[in-house]
Formats: C-alpha cells, structure tokens, sequence
C-alpha cells in the first residue's frame, strides 16, 4: 500500500508548494518562545498575542516572506552599566513564524501592556464560475 501524501494525492493538483512550506515551518526553530495565542474574533478576523515584556518597537520587526508572517525580536543588552544580583530576565532574541492561507493579510500590529497584538483578515473568496470550451483537434 502506497501512502498518499498531499502533493501526491490525485485530486489535489499544484499543492506541491503547500506540502513543502508545512515542512518548512515544521522544522523552523520555534522553541515555545515567545508564548502566544492564537484568536478568531470573527469570521475573517484573527488575533495573534505574543508576550513579549522587555521590548519596545524599535526591539521588534514584522514581516511577510513568501506567505509566512514572521516576528523577530532583539534587545539590545544594556546590562554593562548595572551589577545584577540574579538576572532571570535575559535579553533574548527570537524569532516566530505563523504560515498565512491565501488571502489572509496582516490588518496592522499593536504593543499592550507587554503584549504584541497582530491582527489579521481573510478576504470574502469570491465565487467564480469559469467556463471552459472543448476544442476539436488533438491537445495543446
């Protein structure tokens, strides 16, 4: 028995590129860090969280790269001027990625209280009928 994988499946044709950026994603670097959630405030509207207490803006960056939402963050270590007793909060760097289904966009991205909120659409998919005519003669 052959299993049948979603860019081998028959009726499934052109998701090769789908199948690769699932890998992709899953073997990313996502080590749990920074915690996030993840909501769906409506139907076309959703709301990523991440807790990221000890940035600022200008720590953060945003961006879209081939379909993924990626966040990085880098904070500058200004620890040398200060003798720390226990430091259990570290200047860390990460990065985090989110794969975005076609046609869903980043609507804008605000800081709360420590929390960085994305928030995203989906466009209404519009419904398209396309006839195809069938030619006489052998193929293309």
């Amino acid at each position: 028995m052959t299993k049948l994988t979603l860019g081998t499946h028959p009726f499934l044709l052109g998701f090769e590129q789908l199948e690769r950026l699932v890998e992709h994603t899953a073997k990313t670097g996502n080590d749990g860090y920074p915690p996030y959630n993840i909501e769906q405030s409506s139907e076309t509207s959703y709301r990523i969280t991440l807790a990221v207490a000890g940035f600022r803006e200008d720590d953060l960056s945003i961006t879209v790269e081939n379909r993924q939402l990626v966040v990085r963050g880098k904070q500058t270590d200004d620890g040398a001027d200060r003798t720390f007793l226990h430091r259990g909060i570290a200047a860390r760097q990460f990065q985090r990625s989110f794969v975005l289904a076609d046609g869903v966009e980043v609507d804008g991205a605000c800081m709360e209280n420590g929390l960085l909120h994305i928030d995203l659409r989906r466009a209404a998919p519009e419904s398209i009928l396309q006839r195809i005519e069938i030619s006489k003669g052998g193929p293309l």
